[in-house]
């Protein structure tokens, strides 16, 4: 399986990280961030690597540089159709086999040994055990790596998590893309259709109660289904942020 796929509410939302969306100097608060999270949330042990760490916080809405996808399409049209009613929604689908043929030698080589088409927490983080290290490898052009998060809780096994980082805090996922269009693809689903796939989705169960176990997605479930269409249109699931903040925000993310 080498497509991961990423929903997003508005066809017009940007596959932007949540950390470049802090604005105006967001490089220099990576490292800050992710120190002082590892130092309060110590207790969590999510593993031993900073993959792990990473995958924790992103998962609890720390700005990070990764952005969440699925090996799922139904998971990702889910979040494509949870929200916005009243607007056009969009679904990616990147080849990640395809992207890491672009990686540096080194985790390159460590993938093809492995025999896997995504990397593990682990496996990277014998590649790449800090981000320093990482950003470091993309000497001569950007890339893109997708692996997949530890198992925390019941949400990322029922989403087929995914997630993807940049070799740079900088690096756009966006520019990555339109530089390697033929990695990529994107449906563009319409208001219209949205509604249709929504009620399709909501029939097989691919819903908030079962993508977010608990009593958080029972209420989103619950909230979405019972609600007039204007109201659908203020709150959205996400797969890592519970709470949508900022004009571009309220994908799977």
């Amino acid at each position: 399986m080498s497509l991961v796929f990423r929903g997003l509410a508005r066809w017009s939302y940007s596959n932007r990280s949540s950390l470049a969306r802090l604005g105006d100097g967001f490089p220099r608060v990576e490292r800050h961030l992710i120190r002082n999270f590892r130092k309060y949330a110590h207790r969590e042990r999510p593993g031993p690597t900073l993959w792990d760490w990473l995958s924790l916080a992103q998962h609890h809405g720390l700005p990070t540089r990764l952005l969440d996808w699925t090996f799922s399409p139904f998971v990702a049209a889910h979040f494509a159709t949870a929200s916005s009613p009243g607007s056009d929604a969009i679904i990616w689908a990147v080849d990640c086999a395809a992207a890491h043929e672009l990686l540096p030698p080194e985790l390159h080589h460590a993938l093809a040994e492995e025999g896997a088409t995504v990397f593990t927490t682990e496996l990277l983080g014998e590649c790449a055990p800090t981000l320093e290290r990482l950003d470091r490898l993309a000497a001569d052009a950007p890339f893109a790596v997708f692996f997949e998060p530890p198992s925390l809780d019941d949400r990322i096994v029922n989403q087929s998590a995914v997630l993807s980082a940049m070799s740079s805090p900088e690096a756009s996922m966006d520019q990555w893309l339109d530089a390697h269009g033929e990695l990529w693809h994107a449906w563009r689903i319409t208001a219209g259709a949205k509604e249709e796939i929504r009620a399709r989705l909501d029939q097989a169960n691919i819903t908030e109660r079962v993508l977010l176990p608990g009593l958080d997605g029972l209420a989103a479930w619950l909230r979405r289904y019972y609600s007039p269409t204007a109201a659908a249109d203020e709150g959205g699931a996400a797969m890592a942020l519970p709470v949508t903040v900022g004009t571009d925000q309220g994908e799977q993310a």
